[in-house]
């Protein structure tokens, strides 16, 4: 399912979150929503599974404005993963995966079987399933969200700053074990960062967003950085202006990858 942007603006008052912005995001491709806070990431991610609706403009699902459905439905049909991995404290691993089945009509066997199969698609052992969230490390929390996130076979998954608040180590293994699930399940991804790293690691387009929400450039990962479109975005990259383009892929400055070219 494709996600389109037309003309969105979020006001509080005076204070603009979002102004008048449009975009496509093609059905099956992962794009990357880049910026510093301020910049309205997370205000355009919600709008589109209805946490915050528009002042202005629509939010579009393939033919079929948001607006128009029930916001509670629209949300059991879209995976959604926050940082905070948003799991219940009380309730077993197993348990919080199969929440969404179980809202959907399946039977506690039938959810919690489904759940354990999902664990291993994240690369955690079934046998997690029976812990508590607060025996897990934190990547590990994050990839049990991931999991509940995916429960419902979702065609749209909504990714929130998900691995901003573990180590650095374990958040390149999660964004490696992201790109591999998109392989393999080719969602419609929308993610949110303000790292670049992790933006041109994920993204096969990212829209660099100034503060205020207006869309400063949208590219691909290998043009954002060999043509940035302005200053802002030059100095929005910052420590990282010493990526190049070599071949297929985006290196630094000891020949490491960090990101790769959209095909």
């Amino acid at each position: 399912m494709s996600i389109t942007f037309e003309g969105v603006a979020k006001h509080y008052g005076e204070h603009v979150a979002v102004e008048n912005v449009s975009f496509e995001i093609p059905s099956g491709t992962t794009t990357v929503l880049l910026g510093s806070s301020g910049s309205g990431k997370t205000t355009l991610l919600r709008m589109v599974n209805r946490m915050v609706d528009p002042s202005a403009g629509r939010v579009l699902i393939d033919d079929t404005d948001v607006a128009s459905v029930d916001p509670v439905e629209l949300r059991r049909k879209i995976g959604y993963v926050m940082q905070s991995g948003g799991l219940m404290p009380h309730w077993t691993v197993e348990d919080n995966v199969a929440t969404v089945l179980r809202l959907n009509g399946a039977s506690k066997s039938e959810a919690r079987a489904k759940a354990r199969d999902l664990l291993d698609v994240v690369g955690l052992d079934p046998s997690v399933g029976r812990r508590y969230p607060s025996q897990l490390s934190g990547g590990q929390r994050q990839r049990v969200g991931v999991a509940r996130a995916l429960a419902p076979d979702p065609n749209i998954l909504l990714m929130d700053e998900p691995f901003g608040a573990v180590d650095p180590i374990q958040r390149k293994v999660l964004q490696e074990e992201t790109a591999r699930l998109q392989r393999d399940l080719n969602k419609t991804v929308l993610f949110v960062t303000h790292d670049v790293d992790e933006a041109l690691s994920l993204g096969d387009e990212i829209v660099v967003l100034r503060p205020g929400g207006v869309i400063a450039q949208r590219d691909t990962p290998d043009r954002l950085v060999a043509q940035p479109a302005d200053e802002f975005v030059e100095g929005f990259l910052g420590a990282r202006s010493n990526l190049r383009v070599e071949g297929q892929v985006v290196v630094d400055d000891a020949g490491r990858v960090v990101g790769k070219l959209a095909p």
